[in-house]
């Protein structure tokens, strides 16, 4: 500290601060202006421990939310796991519905049944859908190796998906299980 830095009169100052503050922790001399150097002093001291003691908060500040930001990502995560789990054990039981509403109907008792069926299987795609699950569009649209298991057919072209042979899933966007579909080029489609 330079002198440039001291106020004018630093036994006023002095005086002032010794008159109104509490006395400090440490003995001061009587004279104000031997004491204003050690008072000014001790406050920078004081400040610094301050500005040291918000950092800390600060940081401590940040490391809970990024913590709190991280134990929510996390619990998405698993949630998210357990809702897969789940999802992937139940699409055998979609493929069997889907596979016995295939059949046609040659009684009234028949009819019947996959009328229950079908209202059942349409309960559980609800329920599903509900949970995020999407299925992954086949018959028509370009070949996506990202959605799509090419189990049939081929070609050189642009390939375009002609046949559904088991369908395709997305959970939250994410395939869990990919069509099994027939593919051809996209010309020979459209010339046939």
């Amino acid at each position: 500290m330079t002198n440039e830095d001291l106020p004018q009169d630093p036994a006023a100052v002095a005086e002032e601060v010794v008159g109104t503050a509490s006395p400090p922790p440490f003995d001061l001399p009587d004279d104000p202006g031997e004491a204003l150097p050690l008072v000014i002093e001790a406050l920078i001291e004081t400040r610094l421990a301050f500005d040291a003691r918000t950092e800390d908060l600060q940081r401590v500040a940040a490391e809970y939310e990024n913590y709190r930001k991280r134990t929510a990502r996390e619990r998405e995560e698993i949630v998210l796991r357990s809702t897969q789990r789940l999802v992937e054990a139940l699409l055998p039981v979609l493929d069997s519905l889907e596979s016995a509403l295939a059949h046609e109907a040659n009684t009234p008792g028949e009819e019947a049944i996959l009328s229950g069926m079908e209202s059942t299987h349409q309960q559980l795609l609800d329920v599903l859908a509900k949970e995020g699950l999407e299925t992954v569009p086949a018959v028509g649209e370009p070949f996506d190796p990202n959605i799509h298991e090419a189990v049939m057919g081929g070609g050189d072209g642009r390939l375009v998906v002609t046949t559904e042979m088991r369908r395709g899933y997305l959970l939250g966007g994410r395939v869990i299980r990919p069509a099994m579909v027939g593919v051809a080029d996209q010309e020979t489609t459209e010339a046939g």
